[in-house]
């Protein structure tokens, strides 16, 4: 089967009529939406038909899951249960779940992508279209019309469990990344389901975890990706385990009703994340509409609505909205593609994203690439297995390539694996390959620490061998400062998908230039992050699902005392140095950056600016640079971070080659949240337009006024 757009003909005796469906990759200035095979007014009109031929009974069979990953359907008027499936980095088949599923597997197989976190360090924003487009052919072909993902919470602190599962600490990036994966992804037919709604930056204890974070913090900082993915036309939101401000999110009229569907405009799907409600009447005056995997919450309705407790009404509004987005979406009715043969282009989607994701941190005397290298000691426990993280995101995928196969591709005799070298076999190699990782999951957090043993391999193996290059298999940042200045080399692989240690082996050997850049700030110690202190006083982390003690435990409240200083703001803002900042990443080749120029040094708010400057490769080998805009508010009403991204672009360059970058700014670009008017806001005055390579590098400084 080749790539393509395609819907079937809805099945059910109704037809109200198709639009258009729009789903090519455009550039930041024209942001692409996706738009559903039939309109929000057609979709509307249709579910509020079927509402008023349903009983009460019915009605409210509608509001909860059935089966943990369907639907329940009204068999008498031939609209069947729609499938889930979780998640953001491919599709994670089961065919049983604690002995409660009971249908086949949807697919044979599915593709293991690299993880979100791999996908973001990329800051490839074609790549996140392709990436989701591939998923998504694979939802279609397996009839899944409902993808539970992406996750895009914001990587607050280094220990959330499940950060590998999101797209960074920057809301820009991560917005950026997140719209082209929803158009990407619908473009297939499948629906993205933006999750967790909202302030979810732990899995410690999560359920019983009360983000408590100011509004102009939401909106600044982690409402802006979810506001990109509902702008690109994302047909369903997940709320979230933890509550916010003193209310759990999926049963919080505050965070549905008002943030969400009033503020963001909302218009589609809402559903809970599974077991994650406990008060009917809140869970349906909310504006929540499905409650998964079942009703538990809402198991009472009809007992609600006899006391007059809830209304019809809002019964009624909650299947409206489940109808409507899945109709709108051609979803009911969906059959397995046999014929589906697009898993070759799949996997080389995955190891491009994969290869433009690693991210070089260090290269001491230039030892990477390995080019003429004798013998090569590969050792570590990470080099014989596939690196990835657990939980929901889990994806098996198939013909896995680990780093001890693919280097011995690549180097045949000259690599020797041995996974507990001993000291005359370290000593002996002319490079060593350490490789090393965690396993990070949905669940709990897991320490910003190594494990003592694993530390102390890493300095055993750089003491006695001077050509230590350490691969990092992670789905956040870990403490590194302890043994970073010891190694000569450090390439973090993330969880790199099931071929991803083929791009390793061809970045160590050469054959692929690193590009990618860190989405994150990895800081020298835990203590300097914003979240530190975040674990309740004489409590510790564990590393099980722990879900009785979770459930016997009270709520604890978790103040985001950092405000909008989140990640590479709050190092700036607090003046600490990280050990790598945000957006930094090694290539094997030099780039410079000139000619920075603007169309005017005065424009007004609604006119906006356009930047443009040059990048130049000056090195011998062709590589691609991540260039980065950030703007800095010279003077504010209210506290703003030292400088923001508002613009990047990765450039593809051969050796001397020169290339036009243009970077369109806009009102929004400039603005704050102001809390006293409850909206944004562009001051008046002059700011700062900062390029370069990282959020700690200024290639370039331009010096402009808003009028």
């Amino acid at each position: 089967m080749k790539r393509s757009t395609y819907y079937p003909l809805f099945l059910l005796g109704i037809c109200l009529g198709f639009c258009g469906c729009k789903s090519e990759v455009t550039t930041e200035k024209q942001k692409p939406v996706f738009t559903p095979p039939v309109s929000y007014e057609a979709a509307t009109t249709w579910a509020d038909s079927i509402v008023k031929l349903l009983s009460l009974e019915e009605k409210i069979t509608m509001i909860g899951g059935n089966n943990i990953f369907y639907t329940n359907g009204i068999e008498r008027l031939n609209i069947p249960p729609v499938l889930f499936a979780d998640a953001t980095q491919g599709v994670h088949l089961r065919d049983n779940w604690r002995g409660q599923i009971k249908y086949e597997p949807a697919l044979p197989k599915s593709t293991a992508f690299p993880c979100p976190i791999m996908l973001a360090s990329t800051w490839n924003k074609g790549l996140a279209h392709d990436y989701a487009t591939a998923i998504g052919e694979e939802c279609r072909a397996g009839a899944i019309p409902v993808l539970l993902g992406p996750g895009m919470n914001i990587y607050r602190q280094a220990q959330c469990g499940r950060n590998f599962e999101y797209f960074g600490e920057d809301p820009f990036l991560a917005g950026s990344m997140i719209k082209n994966y929803v158009v990407g992804l619908q473009s297939t037919g499948t629906i993205a389901t933006l999750k967790h709604f909202v302030a979810n930056n732990t899995d410690y204890f999560r359920r019983k975890s009360n983000s408590i974070v100011d509004e102009r913090t939401l909106h600044e900082i982690y409402l802006p990706a979810f506001k990109a993915g509902i702008d690109a036309g994302a047909m369903a939101v997940m709320t979230s385990y933890n509550l916010l401000n003193g209310e759990w999110c999926g049963q919080s009229e505050y965070v549905i009703k008002n943030i969400l569907r009033e503020q963001l405009g909302f218009k589609w799907l809402v559903m809970t994340d599974w077991w994650s409600v406990y008060d009917g009447v809140k869970t349906i005056r909310s504006g929540q509409d499905l409650e998964m995997p079942y009703r538990v919450a809402t198991a009472d309705a009809d007992e609600l609505l006899a006391n007059g407790d809830v209304a019809e009404t809002e019964i009624d509004q909650m299947v409206k909205n489940i109808l409507k987005t899945l109709y709108a979406m051609q979803a009911f009715g969906r059959e397995k593609d046999e014929t589906f043969d697009n898993y070759a282009e799949h996997e080389e989607i995955a190891l491009q994203a994969a290869r433009e994701g690693i991210v070089l941190l260090r290269n001491e005397q230039g030892i990477l690439p390995l080019e003429s290298a004798g013998s090569i000691l590969l050792t570590g426990e990470y080099a014989e297995k596939i690196p990835q993280g657990g939980g929901a995101a889990t994806v098996e995928g198939y013909e896995h390539v680990v780093l001890k196969d693919a280097l011995a591709e690549l180097y045949g005799d000259k690599i020797k694996y041995i996974p507990r070298a001993d000291d005359d076999q370290v000593r002996g190699a002319e490079a060593v390959i350490l490789n090393i990782g965690t396993y990070d999951s949905e669940g709990w957090d897991r320490p910003f620490d190594l494990p003592l043993p694993v530390e102390e391999e890493i300095n055993r193996v750089s003491a006695l061998n001077a050509n230590t290059i350490v691969v990092v298999n992670s789905g956040s940042g870990i403490n590194m400062s302890r043994w970073q200045k010891k190694v000569a080399a450090i390439l973090y692989a993330w969880y790199p998908g099931q071929n991803g240690a083929r791009a390793v082996a061809e970045v160590i050997a050469g054959i692929t230039n690193p590009s990618g850049k860190l989405p994150v700030s990895i800081e020298k110690d835990f203590k300097d992050s914003p979240g530190y202190g975040y674990i309740p006083a004489g409590e510790a982390l564990y590393n099980d699902w722990n879900n009785q003690k979770e459930k016997e435990r009270d709520v604890y409240d978790l103040p985001y005392k950092e405000g909008i200083f989140v990640g590479y703001r709050w190092y700036e803002h607090e003046g600490i140095t990280p050990l790598y900042p945000f957006g930094y990443g090694l290539s094997y080749t030099s780039f410079k950056y000139g000619d920075l120029q603007s169309t005017g040094t005065e424009f007004t708010a609604d006119e906006g600016l356009k930047i443009s400057f040059t990048i130049t490769n000056t090195g011998k080998r062709e590589g691609a640079e991540v260039t980065q805009l950030y703007i800095r508010d010279i003077e504010c009403s209210l506290p703003r971070p030292v400088k923001e991204l508002k613009g990047f672009e990765k450039v593809s360059l051969q050796p001397g080659e020169k290339k036009l970058v243009e970077i369109v700014l806009t009102k929004a670009d400039f603005s704050f949240w102001d809390p006293e008017t409850r909206n944004w806001k562009a001051e008046a005055g002059e700011f700062e337009i900062v390029v370069g390579p990282s959020s700690s590098q200024t290639a370039l400084k331009l010096s402009v006024r808003m009028l």
